[in-house]
């Protein structure tokens, strides 16, 4: 069995600074699985570690991806394996790091990914609903997918209802075994206080250049749908950069669906019952350290 450490938790509780702390003190290197975080160009509004932390702890699959192209969960798993088996090959300890319950669930939890190809037909029909139909649809055929995706994502809407409406069954759906042997230690706060967390996070990242960011993506030609379909950071900058919506307005309603992306992460996590919950970067040092004992 490969040993292999993973870190969840919702936005903005931690997850980056404890993964980089295990990494340095347990010989281990970081896969990130942040579904922005692949592409090239995302930084500032994807909490993309910094260049310098990148060189104290070598991180994988950051910038892997052009923005032209989906990146989708099934390309994760594919390269999540390969970089897994690379540092355990070296001794290394892969530490997964991130906040996309689906794709994490993939990678470790052996889930089977749905073999859906795009139905161009189907998107076209489907394209033509507001997010708020498409969501009404998906609550009623998959009401457990519905509960952690974003409401407002049409993108993501109609490539559930995609994959629901051509397998009939809810998904993803669970193998009977995973190949890896997982210690999973979750970073999570107080609703207050994680809010606070975030509101403080968000004015840091507008204070460094969150809106210069996307301003950049526009320029290079990045299309604004393409940048709105990204969801939170990314999607309300641009509307407030197209004049659709006030700086302020802007800053308000990210914040708050900031939040209700968190709740969601949550309602996934909480499904799992192996998760240690930590209480800070000594409690989970010491519980990977017991847990690397025991099996060394």
């Amino acid at each position: 069995m490969q040993h292999v450490i993973a870190i969840i938790g919702p936005t903005a509780s931690g997850k980056s600074s404890l993964a980089l702390a295990l990494a340095k003190r347990l010989h281990g290197e970081i896969i990130s699985a942040d579904s922005r975080q692949v592409y090239r160009g995302l930084d500032l509004g994807s909490g993309k570690v910094s260049r310098a932390e990148q060189r104290a702890v070598p991180h994988h699959l950051l910038d892997v991806a052009d923005l032209k192209r989906t990146y989708t969960a099934a390309h994760f798993v594919r390269d999540g394996q390969r970089a897994i088996h690379t540092l355990l090959r070296h001794n290394t300890i892969p530490i997964v790091v991130g906040g996309t319950g689906f794709w994490i669930d993939a990678l470790l939890r052996g889930q089977t990914l749905p073999a859906v190809p795009p139905n161009p037909a189907l998107r076209k029909r489907l394209a033509k609903r507001t997010a708020a139909q498409l969501y009404a649809k998906l609550k009623r055929l998959d009401p457990r997918r519905a509960a952690v995706i974003d409401a407002r994502n049409p993108v993501r809407l109609i490539r559930a209802l995609e994959i629901i409406l051509a397998t009939g069954a809810v998904v993803p759906q669970r193998k009977n075994f995973s190949r890896y042997n997982v210690l999973w230690l979750g970073t999570r706060h107080a609703k207050k206080h994680l809010d606070r967390r975030i509101h403080l996070r968000l004015l840091q990242r507008l204070r460094r250049g969150l809106i210069a960011e996307v301003r950049g993506l526009l320029r290079k030609g990045v299309p604004a749908k393409r940048l709105v379909a990204l969801g939170l950071e990314y999607r309300y900058v641009t509307l407030y950069l197209q004049g659709k919506m006030t700086k302020t307005a802007m800053q308000e309603q990210l914040e708050r669906a900031i939040q209700q992306y968190a709740k969601r992460q949550m309602t996934w996590f909480k499904r799992h019952k192996d998760i240690h919950w930590i209480s800070g970067e000594a409690h989970a040092q010491q519980i990977a350290r017991r847990w690397l004992e025991r099996y060394s």
